[in-house]
């Protein structure tokens, strides 16, 4: 039996001297305890060394995938096609296959064949001979990192530092630009006042001020070249009944350096923007179709490298700016943000404010899938960012129309949702129960209701506020009730007062009641007397 042993130097081919040995795989290891017990077992019959990392590299980029490469079919040629009767032990069972296939040599795949792998992996160094320690430890790193690199397609030309330093560059010239404008307005305010406002463009304002220099000069100066003709005649007619102050030659010319130091970090800021984009589209371009090379440079900036981005899940990435706002919200309980630097996109931007929330939700979830594929794919095209911006588009539109269509019929007209709403039972809580306040008023403290002699409760005739008047009142109610036989009966309340129909009584309640209401207005009489 003939072994095939890969190693990082080179192909080893083994022949196996006793084959009785292996027959016993629980104890296999102890014949390979020392280096003279080992080289009983087996022998090496030749070593094939690769002559650099890069054919290292090929060949075990081969081997993973289950190809034979350029080298192992040579030495299979050269050394196992003359001893085609005996068996080649292989690790791979796939490698095997192809070698069976292409090569027509009897391969063997087994537990014994692993055990025998393991026994002499850690014999190597004295089964290889002519090949010191040092030399395969420094060969196993090497193709080890060459085959990482091959693994995540790591190439020169993506090194996202550089985008990492750019846009931070960028941003530390807008700041600068911005304070250099604000001084040169301020600076030339003083002399020519009435041009800030006429001439809003920060760039065209210093390139005026560089050309004219004392506003005197306006009026022989041809502007076509910096400002458009409207402009050039409102300025030009500004300068005439201008109120700045007069100033000296010395003072134009610093002003007109600070203009030069403008305009020159303007033009250099345009080329940095066109290097930036440049290398965004080779190394992200699926992340620049998705969200615009400044928001993608900003997210890979943000978290250190494109591979650490691709690391963060779509919930990360879309709030990935902002997390001094989201500990805050969860130290106070109260809602967390729903975007961070990627709200500056242009599709987040172009939605109504409330489906801000939702499509940067979505815009997350499809950019960390395009920054994983740039980062980890073998492709450098933007097809599948082109393909999820237009799906995203889509949706957008969906939602700023807010319709839903009909999954039956033509599809064309729209159907309309009508509002959920529950159609259920709902018991209000009465409040009433819950009052302490007695119900009676306190006209009515002195008196006594006798709901016992009558199923309608009889009330008195209400108190005037004046005496004079109460006791004309009393006759006509003693007159009336006499006078009628079914009278009509009061109840006065707090809250409301109820009418009740007029019920027929027997005459001798009636007479009852009337003795009664008699009784009562003589006590209430006698009381007004005292009063008074």
């Amino acid at each position: 039996m003939l072994v095939l042993f890969e190693t990082a130097a080179g192909y080893a081919i083994f022949k196996v001297l006793d084959e009785s040995k292996l027959q016993q795989i629980d104890s296999l290891y102890k014949e390979f305890d020392t280096p003279e017990k080992a080289n009983k077992i087996v022998k090496l019959k030749h070593f094939e060394k690769f002559q650099d990392t890069t054919e290292a590299l090929a060949a075990a980029t081969a081997m993973t995938e289950g190809k034979i490469g350029k080298s192992l079919k040579k030495l299979l040629k050269k050394v196992v096609a003359k001893e085609a009767h005996e068996q080649l032990a292989i690790s791979d069972a796939k490698l095997g296959g192809v070698i069976k296939e292409k090569m027509e040599l009897a391969c063997i795949h087994s537990p014994v064949v692993a055990e025998l792998m393991r026994c002499i992996r850690s014999q190597i160094e004295s089964l290889v001979t002519g090949l010191p320690p040092k030399e395969i430890s420094a060969m196993s790193l090497g193709l080890a990192h060459s085959l990482s690199r091959y693994k995540l397609k790591f190439s020169p030309d993506k090194v996202d530092t550089m985008i990492v330093q750019a846009i931070s560059l960028l941003d530390d010239l807008d700041k600068e630009l911005n304070n250099y404008v604000m001084r040169c307005r301020e600076w030339y305010g003083w002399h020519f006042p009435e041009v800030g406002k006429i001439i809003t463009d920060n760039l065209a304002y210093c390139k005026f001020v560089r050309k004219i220099g004392e506003r005197t000069n306006v009026a022989a100066s041809d502007l076509s070249d910096i400002l458009p003709e409207e402009i050039e005649a409102e300025v030009k007619l500004a300068a005439e009944i201008s109120m700045g102050t007069e100033v000296s030659e010395q003072d134009i010319g610093n002003i007109g350096h600070l203009c030069d130091q403008v305009i020159d970090i303007s033009e250099y800021r345009a080329q940095l923007y066109d290097y930036l984009q440049n290398r965004m589209m080779a190394i992200a371009p699926n992340l620049t179709v998705m969200v615009g090379e400044l928001v993608g440079a900003r997210l890979i900036a943000h978290a250190g490298s494109l591979l650490n981005l691709a690391k963060h899940p779509a919930s990360t990435v879309q709030i990935l700016g902002a997390e001094k706002a989201l500990f805050r919200a969860l130290k106070t309980r109260k809602d967390t943000p729903k975007y961070g630097l990627i709200y500056h996109a242009s599709l987040v931007g172009q939605t109504t404010a409330k489906n801000k929330g939702k499509i940067s939700r979505m815009l997350a979830a499809k950019a960390s899938l395009a920054i994983r594929y740039d980062a980890l794919g073998e492709d450098t095209n933007a097809e599948m960012g082109t393909e999820n911006r237009v799906k995203l588009e889509a949706r957008l539109r969906q939602l700023e129309e807010k319709g839903i269509r009909r999954i039956s019929g033509t599809g064309k007209s729209m159907a309309k949702a009508d509002k959920y709403q529950h159609k259920g039972e709902v018991r209000m809580y009465d409040p009433s129960g819950d009052s302490t306040i007695p119900s009676t008023s306190k006209k009515r403290k002195f008196e006594e209701v006798e709901e016992e002699e009558s199923e309608a409760p009889v009330t008195p005739a209400v108190k005037s506020k004046k005496a004079k008047k109460e006791k004309v009142v009393e006759e006509e109610a003693e007159t009336s009730a006499a006078a009628e036989e079914t009278p009509k009966k009061k109840k006065k309340k707090k809250d409301k007062k109820e009418e009740e129909p007029e019920t027929p009584e027997p005459v001798e309640e009636e007479m009852a009641v009337t003795e009664s209401t008699k009784k009562k207005k003589k006590k209430k009489k006698a009381k007004d007397e005292d009063d008074e």
